[in-house]
């Protein structure tokens, strides 16, 4: 039994061992040049998300190819019948402008393999479809026009690629005849594989990368679309080539966490936790780490013809304030059509989204978690400014004409709602008012609040700090 265990320990030391890489004498940045280079971005807080490519013609997820298992011939259709006519970054860049978003990133190629751009290294591209033009160079010239820096996503899986090898979740995974639910055909795929080279897949994705960071001008964010370890991780991808190609192309760059190298402090510089909100500020050995959830305004990424799974505007917002509450940027995303556009659920939800950051966006934009002597009143959240000395109370339940705040006695010189900017009175409870109360104390601060809710999605209160 000793034995065993040792044997066992063994295993698992030489397995971190592997992945448990050193620096690579490439990689010399320093933690403060690392919070410098990164500074914008935490900055922000707020970025679009665009998911297109050809599986906004079936209009039923972006995973289409893969959920119903269609050939490549079969979804040929689609790359056929491309032809987004009514195409306007311009107006897509206006819309985000105006609702907040500080930075773009669009998915150049998702794993359907489909290039947006005009790249030398596919037919399979937008510039050979019925449209016949380079989507992205458009849209990365409106969105800069607009002040929005610019991102973008490239997916490491390609199911149109011929030498990305099958796996489980590769649309024309051989599967084993009569089995449902699907189960991948083992020895098949073994035996279609010995066509495929991973080897040259890994030089087209330099290739390609290249392009998109040396034609565009500066690319300020690269999200990198993901491992999947044991089937595909850091050794299918070459992920410490790819990413020393990348900050050598633009050293400046900010890279997310999903080419297998969490384990190193070089391979990655954010944390993208999908479709979920952490309890807390995430962390790692200790301390604290930067991350960017990304979310959809419905369920699915690409553009859904019949999903009516869809957040209200007050929810978006909530998730924004919550967001920079625990120290993190909000990527939200949007699904264009087919044709090109914004379709009207998500036109609503960026006007809702416009409405509110137009009149709060001090409470957003350079804010951080508050200090923690800094108690959080019941149904509210706070953020804070540490340059201006500002915090922010997103009061989610308008209480009944006064906000009860523990602690804060001596450390407010005024307070007003961010909205219009109108004064909020304040007070201190005398002593024997609080010695009859069981929630009061002699340090806490009530605040005047009027009877009526201000009329928008999540009423903000600024106080200024001593």
């Amino acid at each position: 039994m000793k034995q065993t265990l040792k044997l066992v320990l063994l295993i698992l030391l030489s397995t971190s061992n592997i992945y448990a890489q050193e620096r690579p004498s490439w990689a010399k940045e320093t933690a403060a040049q690392k919070e410098q280079r990164m500074a914008w971005w935490t900055d922000a807080r707020f970025g679009m998300f665009i998911h297109w490519g050809l599986y906004s013609l079936p209009a039923r997820h972006e995973w289409v190819q893969h959920n119903e298992r269609t050939s490549a011939a079969d979804y040929r259709k689609y790359f056929e019948n491309f032809n987004p006519d009514l195409y306007n970054p311009k107006d897509w860049a206006r819309k985000a402008r105006e609702a907040g978003f500080k930075y773009v990133v669009i998915t150049t190629k998702h794993h359907e393999g489909f290039c947006l751009w005009d790249t030398k290294y596919t037919d399979y591209k937008a510039t050979n479809t019925p449209y016949g033009k380079d989507l992205i160079k458009p849209l990365v010239d409106a969105f800069r026009a607009e002040g929005l820096r610019i991102g973008f996503y490239y997916s490491l899986i390609d199911w149109h690629h011929p030498d990305f090898a099958l796996d489980q979740i590769h649309p024309e995974c051989p599967g084993i005849p009569g089995k449902y639910p699907f189960e991948a055909d083992t020895t098949a795929m073994a035996k279609a594989n010995e066509k495929r080279d991973m080897k040259k897949y890994q030089q087209y994705m330099k290739n390609q990368l290249t392009e998109l960071l040396t034609n565009y001008g500066q690319i300020d964010e690269l999200f990198l679309d993901f491992s999947y370890p044991p089937e595909k991780g850091r050794k299918d991808w070459d992920s410490e080539g790819l990413i020393k190609l990348v900050r050598q192309l633009q050293p400046q760059i900010i890279i997310d966490d999903r080419a297998d190298l969490k384990d190193t402090d070089w391979g990655w510089d954010f944390k993208t936790p999908e479709q979920f909100m952490p309890q807390t500020w995430p962390e790692l050995n200790g301390k604290r780490i930067p991350w960017e959830t990304c979310q959809t305004f419905s369920g699915s990424w690409g553009y859904y013809r019949d999903e009516y799974s869809w957040k209200s505007v007050h929810q978006l917002v909530v998730m924004l304030v919550e967001t920079v509450s625990k120290g993190g940027n909000l990527l939200l995303n949007v699904g264009p059509t087919a044709r090109g556009l914004f379709d009207e659920r998500a036109d609503d939800r960026l006007a809702g989204l416009a409405r509110w950051t137009s009149l709060h966006s001090r409470s957003i934009y350079g804010c951080t978690p508050a200090p923690p002597e800094f108690q959080v009143p019941q149904n509210c959240l706070l953020t804070y400014n540490p340059t201006t000395k500002r915090l922010y109370i997103h009061v989610l339940e308008w209480p009944f004409k006064s906000l009860h705040l523990k602690g804060y006695k001596g450390k407010i010189k005024y307070a007003q709602l961010l909205n219009d900017g109108s004064e909020i009175r304040y007070w201190t409870e005398t002593e024997e008012e609080s010695s009859m109360s069981e929630t009061s104390g002699a340090n806490d601060l009530i605040l005047s609040l009027p009877v009526e809710r201000p009329n928008v999605e999540v009423p903000v209160i600024e106080l200024f700090l001593n």
